[in-house]
């Protein structure tokens, strides 16, 4: 069963790790849907649908022909994300009429956490780190790609249509941009006059945006400045479909966990250590695409 990590925080007793949980799943609109597998062992494999067979009509004593679908194999390793946060005893005992210093300490920790993720859930290369995992950026073939131009182009509502029709099995579940190719979708729908964005609140209370039912989501990792020909200033959009044979997050038993290591012998503090063995996984190649070269 799969389950995203708002449902999981929900099965557990510990009040510190459903606060980090909380305070992960609130600002990142990606583990707000996106629903992980619990692996058992160090890694997934997987069989990664490509292609689908084909059908034809015969006539009587026509040879048939054979196709077949074709897969590869994928193999997802769970990688360690984390961090330590020391809480110093002194402060602890003369602030905390002021404020939860623990909690404060370990908020941000996990911010820090969600920040890291979802750059790495879309820039992560293994290639050029391989102690994280590769991104949806890697892990979108060439031919779910949508290309603005050899040198780039400003987003058109048909390229960004031509995106979503790239998924397959139904529209994506999301959306995924910068702040900039955000401010140009809503000046494109507003010029068109055509009613396609439309806004409304989500199960954490939050405005969200939405294309032609489509959820538009922000993640602020994803750049301006690459280069694309001879533009130096662009973009991607991704769209996405999330659940099962899909794009779905990779976790071991347990999920994302608080740690108390407890008194340091180096220093007057005791440490909590937040971590998460945790990976991605493309099941279908054809429930993702972006468009690559978007300028302002």
């Amino acid at each position: 069963m799969a389950l995203t990590m708002a449902e999981a925080s929900k099965l557990s007793n510990d009040v510190l790790l459903r606060g980090v949980v909380e305070t992960i799943v609130q600002e990142s609109p990606v583990l707000q849907m996106l629903p992980f597998i619990e692996v058992v062992g160090n890694g997934l494999t997987y069989v990664q649908e490509n292609t689908l067979p084909t059908a034809q009509f015969y006539d009587v004593g026509d040879t048939w022909a054979e196709s077949t679908p074709t897969f590869t194999q994928v193999t997802a390793t769970l990688r360690i994300l984390g961090g330590d946060a020391d809480i110093d005893n002194f402060l602890r005992t003369t602030r905390s009429n002021i404020q939860d210093l623990e909690s404060a300490v370990v908020q941000l920790k996990a911010k820090a956490l969600r920040m890291q993720f979802e750059d790495t859930f879309i820039n992560g290369d293994t290639a050029l780190n391989p102690k994280a995992f590769d991104g949806i950026d890697k892990l979108t073939p060439a031919g779910q790609t949508v290309s603005m131009g050899p040198n780039g182009g400003t987003l058109t509502l048909d390229k960004l249509d031509e995106l979503i029709d790239k998924v397959r099995g139904g529209k994506p579940h999301l959306l995924l941009m910068s702040r900039r190719s955000r401010r140009k979708l809503t000046a494109l729908a507003r010029a068109a006059g055509s009613g396609l964005i439309v806004a409304d609140r989500n199960q954490f209370g939050q405005m969200v945006e939405f294309y032609d039912g489509i959820p538009i989501a922000v993640n602020d990792f994803i750049p301006d400045n690459k280069t694309v020909g001879t533009a130096t200033d662009c973009s991607t959009i991704y769209a996405l479909q999330v659940g099962e044979g899909a794009v779905m997050g990779l976790t071991a038993p347990g999920g994302l966990t608080v740690e108390r290591v407890g008194s340091l012998e180096s220093k007057d503090a005791t440490r909590i250590r937040v971590k998460w063995y945790v990976a991605l996984a493309v099941f279908n190649t054809l429930k993702v695409s972006k468009i690559v070269g978007v300028r302002d």
